[in-house]
């Protein structure tokens, strides 16, 4: 704190610092006391400007003095509060320093080879089941062909024993008129169906597709032949649905 050069004594210039007031006016030679910082000051003579500084209300110089001290003091304790700013040279960051290139291109090289395996694992992954895939859709169109296949097989071969009285009909000569015509049309649309009929007078015998229910010989045949049908076969398709009732006839 810089040190300023001490006013003139209130003594001398009649004021009272701290707002102490002079105990009552003396005239002559009667002593006057002042009290100024807890120290008792006599003064024998009363100063000139005492009357005129009080008229005026013109400060005290020691008042002026002990505010500068004040104010020294605040400006001390603010700086003390701020803290002493730091010395010695900025710090700055230190710039990156180069990776070595040789551990750096084998690094590379070890981190490529081993996404390339992944890749060809994933390829083959990805590989197989797009084959399993082919083969699910595959079995899955197979199943669903087998299904409708059983499922207009089972409805066909409910009407199996109708297509049987239509033939006996046909073959006593009842089939004429509408009932011929309606007869004609049923038959057609389950043909649609791939509804076949077979058995036949006349067709080599087929163990897998007529059942022998007569048997004889005869000279006019050079292998088994079905010489009489007794009730047609149908097959759906290439699946049997009935095999036909025929007797056969076996050459001599």
């Amino acid at each position: 704190m810089t040190q300023k050069p001490r006013a003139a004594d209130p003594a001398d210039t009649g004021s009272t610092p701290g707002g102490s007031a002079p105990t009552e006016p003396t005239t002559g030679d009667k002593e006057r006391v002042v009290i100024r910082n807890n120290r008792k000051l006599i003064d024998t003579s009363e100063p000139e400007g005492t009357a005129a500084d009080a008229e005026t209300g013109v400060p005290a110089e020691g008042l002026v003095e002990d505010a500068e001290v004040v104010v020294d003091e605040i400006e001390v304790e603010v700086n003390a509060t701020d803290g002493p700013e730091p010395s010695g040279p900025a710090v700055v960051d230190a710039p990156a320093q180069p990776v070595d290139g040789g551990g750096t291109g084998t690094s590379l090289g070890a981190e490529l080879e081993a996404l390339r395996a992944e890749l060809d694992e994933r390829t083959r992954d990805l590989q197989r089941v797009s084959a399993e895939y082919a083969n699910y859709r595959k079995r899955i169109d197979r199943d669903r062909s087998l299904v409708q296949e059983q499922a207009t097989g089972s409805v066909l071969a409910a009407l199996l024993p109708i297509l049987d009285d239509l033939d006996r009909a046909r073959e006593h000569g009842d089939l004429v008129g509408p009932f011929g015509t309606v007869a004609e049309q049923l038959t057609t649309a389950l043909g649609k169906f791939g509804l076949n009929a077979f058995g036949e007078q006349g067709d080599p015998f087929d163990p897998t597709r007529h059942e022998a229910v007569a048997h004889q010989t005869s000279a006019d045949v050079s292998e088994p032949t079905c010489v009489q049908v007794m009730r047609r076969g149908y097959q759906l398709g290439e699946r049997l649905l009935r095999p036909a009732l025929v007797a056969v006839a076996d050459p001599e």
